[in-house]
């Protein structure tokens, strides 16, 4: 899945694995020492990843997470060797958008990324936290919609233990 950060990080993911090759390549027909050769290696991994890799295991991750949406909250569990939990309370929440394919397909995204939604998937690296949202889900509308209602019906109720008048 292609998203708007791709923009940047193909070209640059190109470069660094063209530059890690050429690098690899060129120490390995010289006469350079061993630690040279070992050296590029793992630059050479590295745009591997870039190149290929974060596709493979973005999908993996998807594959791994699931949404949920109650009368209170909204739960993302995900994780591919460690199980994650995310809760968002519906009274405390804020913003939330929603981004559509025109197959229906889209995501909806909790909060606002302080770098702009264009390059928010830069951060796509294992390990590193991104903004809560609900990805390339199907019926996106459909669940924004349930989400809003949700959202509102959670503004407008009594909070567990107050009291009327």
């Amino acid at each position: 899945m292609l998203r708007a950060s791709d923009l940047l990080m193909i070209p640059f993911s190109l470069m660094w694995g063209g530059f890690a090759l050429f690098w690899e390549y060129s120490v390995f027909n010289s006469a350079a020492p061993l630690l040279f050769r070992l050296w590029g290696i793992p630059f050479v991994l590295v745009g591997l990843y870039m190149v290929a890799g974060r596709f493979a295991v973005e999908a993996w991750q998807r594959a791994y997470t699931e949404y949920a949406v109650t009368d209170e909250r909204i739960i993302i569990r995900s994780g591919i060797f460690k199980r994650r939990m995310k809760s968002l309370n519906l009274r405390a929440m804020g913003e939330f958008s929603l981004t559509e394919n025109r197959n229906g397909e889209g995501t909806i995204a909790f909060g606002v990324s302080a770098a702009g939604n264009m390059f928010s998937g830069l951060a796509s690296w294992p390990g590193v936290e991104e903004l809560p949202r609900f990805d390339t889900i199907a019926e996106a509308r459909k669940v924004y919609e349930i989400i809003r209602s949700a959202h509102s019906a959670a503004h407008h109720t009594r909070p567990f233990g107050q009291r009327l008048g």
